[in-house]
Order: C-alpha cells, then structure tokens, then sequence
C-alpha cells in the first residue's frame, strides 16, 4: 500500500518471520515493490486483488482505466470508499476486467505471482466470487479462499453474506483442486496503542492449532517519517508494532517452538499446479 509495507515486507521475508505478502497493484507505491520483487527471487508475492480506497485522503484509481459507466468508481472518479457501495454498483464484467489487469500488469513488472487475494475480502462477494475463482483458473494461480465465510478474518464488509450462500464457492475451489484454508486470521485494528499485543496467543489458540491451513492476514508497516501515521492516523501504531514484533529474535524462536509448520504461498502453488496437471 506504501512505502512502509514495502520496507517491513522485503525486511521480514529476508529474517524469516513472515513467508509472504500480496501488492496492491493500484497503489501509488507498486512500482516500488515490483521492482524489489523483480531482483528477488526470496520474496513471495501475490497481488491483493483491489476494489476500494479505503483511506480519506490516499486513494487510488482502477488500473483498467474504466469509467464511471463501469460502477466501480465513486463521483471523483477513485475505487469506492466502502465494499457495499461496490457491490451495489459495479458491473460483474468490470470487476473481472480490473481483476485481470491488476494481474496483468503485476506479471509485466516481473512479478512471479505466487496467489491472489482479496482487499477487504470484496472479490468474495457472490456478485462475483464465482469469477475470481476462475481468474484463478485461467492463470493456474490458486486464491484465499475458507471453507466457510464466518472464517475468513476480514469478512465484515460482507455481513450479509452467509456461510450458506458461500457454500458454492468453496464447492467451485474444491473443484478446481484449489488450496482451501480452514481460517484467515487478521491483524486486530482494534487494538488501543500502548496496549500488549496478543499475536502469541492468536497462533497458538486450540481452534486455530486443530485447523490444517491457517492464512495470516497481517500487515507490518515500517514507521514514518509522515507517511503511515497521515495515512492511518488512528490505527498506525498497529501495524507498526506488527513490524517491531516480527523482527525480534524473540518471535522467530516463538516460531521456531510451535507444533505448526511455516509453509509459502509458493509451496502451495506448486501443489496447486501439480494436482491440476494430474487432473488434466
């Protein structure tokens, strides 16, 4: 999303404390990124496949370069704020075609797009959830998918959505041998500053530790100067203890300790592709 992400990303990865990340192809900070994951074969990257700018004064524009006939931008001509107002108004067709030029000019930079992934879980929409699996498909790159909504962490922009009306979709990835997660974990926005954070006792919960597959959505950010604490300025202080934890030495050895194994969006892609090939 920034500069920051990009900077705790390409730290982490190369300490070990995180296995993977996803770009935001719309960002203003992408060609950065991609040009340090072009020159580093280390580093595990999908694309955060992007429908909304979030943020009050950092926003972004769609990469297809559609327009407002497409619904999927707002009347400054930017990604809508709120995932409900692009579900209420984007064309299905326009939303795969973003989806497809995200990825598109992800690989043109040099990207090896390990995954695809969803900001603000919107392209789990059942609009059109149908499509994202099978952009999957058509670049043998496996999505984040649960075996139930209820266990994708960022689910809240999809409160009407049921476990049951999700049912399709998991049957669809199943289907296509895709790798189904068992949960998505997120970071706690939450979280008040100057409270303890409670990472070691997330990973480490018995619900999570019986699941098979667990997706960690967090995001380390580097501090500033005057760059994350303006864009976020209520919840910076999350994501950049997230960066101050994972690089101690203290987490890699709590890592290092645990009955679970690390594994790369990589790993499971390459699984993906050898099934599917089988299959074919």
């Amino acid at each position: 999303m920034c500069h920051g992400a990009n900077s705790a990303f390409v730290e982490l990865s190369h300490q070990g404390g995180i296995t993977a990340g996803s770009v935001m192809v719309p960002c203003p900070w992408f060609p950065e990124i991609a040009d340090l994951a072009a020159r580093d074969d280390l580093l595990d990257v999908g694309v955060h496949l992007t429908l909304n700018a979030e943020k009050a004064h950092y926003r972004w524009r769609p990469v297809s370069g559609v327009g407002a006939s497409s619904g999927l931008v707002d009347a400054e001509g930017y990604l809508w704020h709120r995932v409900a107002d692009t579900r209420a108004n984007a064309h299905p067709e326009a939303v795969e075609t973003e989806w497809r030029a995200q990825i598109d000019t992800a690989l043109g930079a040099g990207i090896d797009v390990t995954h695809l992934d969803a900001h603000m879980g919107s392209a789990l929409g059942p609009e059109w959830c149908d499509r994202y699996i099978n952009v999957g498909i058509d670049y043998d790159i496996p999505v984040l998918i649960t075996r139930a909504l209820s266990m994708y962490g960022p689910n809240n922009h999809l409160a009407d959505v049921t476990d049951v009306d999700f049912e399709r979709f998991v049957a669809q990835a199943e289907a296509a041998r895709m790798p189904v997660f068992d949960e998505v974990l997120e970071t706690d926005f939450s979280r008040p500053r100057g409270e303890p954070t409670a990472y070691e006792t997330m990973l480490t919960a018995s619900d999570v530790l019986a699941h098979d597959l667990v997706f960690c959505a967090f995001h380390p950010n580097a501090p500033g100067p005057g760059e994350i604490e303006v864009i976020e300025p209520d919840t910076w202080h999350v994501r950049t203890d997230e960066h101050a934890l994972f690089g101690t030495d203290e987490w890699l050895a709590f890592l290092e300790a645990q009955p679970f194994e690390l594994t790369t969006m990589r790993e499971l892609r390459a699984e993906y592709r050898t099934a599917t090939a089988r299959q074919r």
